[in-house]
């Protein structure tokens, strides 16, 4: 299953703006060395990240991993906006729809939430009990039923990780890989099933960086020291890091991710999770290692 020889793990930003503090990338190498964190004079933008994406796929094969979800639930209620006219059904037909309505800057997608279906989402007691709004992907159920604790929705527009607008503001840098970089599970869902991930080629998957924390063995949600960020990467298979500084969180997730993706990417058990379908995979998507 494993023919990547690079891991790239991305944390990733919703927030509005051309420069994002919050984007943070580190690759892994095949083999057993230290993930790295691709580092820059200046902050990243998102547009940046597509360029250097596309750039990084063609140079050799290439697992990437985006801390964003793919798609919005549809499964629990049978489209992705109830009650809107003729909404999208499928993941692909999604994310050209949010990019054609967003013209925020830098693949922005605030105005998507905030503007176009207002009334989905929720920005504070004003839009009445949040619970109404708490809707999941049939990926979420599945890592929450491990004990791995609430995960995200896309419709929560309130808190300092702005969930919702990083994962559609993510659907339009989807949107713009078509034709260059597949996303799993999402082009392998065809004709009733599932199709074997290729064997050549990079790939872009969805990631939740907490599930690789907890595959290391430690219990909280972030890391945010060295000691702790190399006593992760040791239970993933990997030497430690040699940072000259105290990492920030957005370090430690994407570098430990990086190692957890490359530890898992070979075990075919993650690539067939027993509730994944193909009507799932061409709708809702799934987080890479959640089985």
């Amino acid at each position: 299953m494993n023919h990547f020889t690079r891991f790239a793990a991305i944390d990733w930003s919703g927030a509005k703006g051309k420069k994002h503090k919050g984007i943070a990338i580190a690759i892994a190498e095949v083999g057993d060395r230290a993930p790295r964190l691709i580092e820059r004079e200046r902050t990243w933008s998102r547009t940046e990240v597509l360029e250097w994406l596309i750039e990084t796929a063609a140079q050799a094969p290439t697992l990437f991993g985006f801390d964003f979800s793919c798609a919005p639930p549809i499964a629990e209620r049978g489209a992705y906006f109830p009650g809107e006219s003729a909404p999208p059904s499928d993941a692909r037909s999604l994310w050209a729809y949010v990019d054609r309505l967003c013209e925020d800057e830098d693949l922005g997608a605030a105005s998507f939430l905030e503007q176009h279906h207002r009334r989905h989402f929720y920005f504070g007691a004003a839009d009445g009990a949040k619970a109404g709004f708490l809707h999941h992907r049939v990926c979420e159920h599945a890592f929450n039923a491990t004990g791995g604790g609430k995960a995200s929705t896309l419709y929560d527009c309130v808190g300092a990780a702005q969930v919702a607008k990083a994962s559609y503001a993510g659907m339009r840098l989807l949107h713009r890989l078509e034709g260059k970089v597949k996303v799993w599970p999402i082009d392998f869902a065809q004709s009733g099933a599932m199709q074997e991930v290729p064997k050549s080629g990079s790939l872009v998957v969805e990631i939740y960086t907490r599930l690789f924390i907890r595959l290391a063995g430690l219990s909280g949600r972030k890391v945010r020291s060295r000691a702790e960020l190399n006593i992760a990467l040791a239970a993933l298979g990997s030497r430690p890091t040699r940072l000259r500084h105290e990492p920030s969180d957005h370090e430690t997730d994407v570098l430990i991710a990086a190692a957890g993706m490359r530890s898992i990417a070979g075990d075919a058990d993650y690539w067939h999770p027993a509730q994944l379908t193909a009507e799932l995979g061409r709708t809702e998507g799934w987080t890479f290692g959640v089985k």
